[in-house]
């Protein structure tokens, strides 16, 4: 059973991830419709900079907080524990 500070903190997380997905959304159609010949902006650069670093870090959360979840009710294990440390095959 979910703790309700768990379930409170799976649902702003949520929101987090949305409300970022949602501002991408928005700014989606000026992407959509550049010419392609043409030039992007330097607002528009800095727009989709900060939206896209704000969303990674929205969709990092609720995945941390998942993954958190989860391995307190032993679905899955610590990665980290016996593996390797960069992913790369060792020798």
């Amino acid at each position: 059973m979910a703790e309700p500070e768990e379930v409170e903190a799976l649902k702003a997380a949520m929101r987090g991830a949305r409300q970022s997905a949602d501002r991408l959304s928005d700014l989606a159609a000026r992407v959509e419709g550049l010419d392609p010949k043409g030039d992007l902006g330097d607002s528009d650069l800095e727009d989709l900079r900060r939206l896209t670093s704000a969303h990674a870090m929205a969709a990092q959360a609720l995945r941390g907080l998942v993954q958190t979840i989860l391995k307190r009710r032993g679905k899955i294990i610590d990665e980290a524990v016996g593996g390797s440390s960069g992913g790369e095959a060792d020798g």
